[in-house]
């Protein structure tokens, strides 16, 4: 079942705004509440993620009907891409080195703001290049 297309859009902004204030304070445990939302929207789904959810009961209830939608899968690979980068992150800054903390979080924000922002989701076209790699392989 195709989802909202501005449902992943949404949780990249908030994602966006999450990852910027781990960068500014160093918060390891905004990190790590990152990592649970990414961990939830990669094994579930974006729907079942917390900005998912909220997407669904607060943000689409005021908007008008979907105009575009897409295909589950490209954004929870996506999820699952940005899962990787916050582990990395966390691992960076709770054991070391800070830079790695530093460099992984900053790959997370980059990827989440261009999908906020432009629509250009990292994750997803990942995602569709490794489906095209396993297609002619097989």
């Amino acid at each position: 079942m195709d989802i909202d297309a501005r449902g992943p859009r949404f949780g990249a902004a908030v994602t966006t705004v999450v990852l910027a204030a781990v960068l500014i304070t160093g918060s390891t445990w905004l990190l790590a509440w990152q990592v649970l939302a990414f961990a939830l929207g990669a094994s579930g789904g974006v729907t079942r993620s917390p900005y998912g959810w909220l997407f669904r009961k607060v943000v689409r209830p005021r908007l008008g009907p979907p105009a575009q939608f897409e295909s589950p899968q490209p954004p929870q690979f996506a999820q699952a891409v940005g899962l990787l980068f916050a582990v990395v992150g966390l691992i960076g800054f709770t054991a070391g080195p800070d830079w790695l903390g530093f460099a992984a979080t900053g790959c997370a924000l980059a990827a989440a703001f261009l999908n906020s922002a432009f629509g250009y989701c990292l994750g997803c076209e990942m995602y569709l290049l490794v489906r095209r790699m396993t297609v002619r392989a097989q």
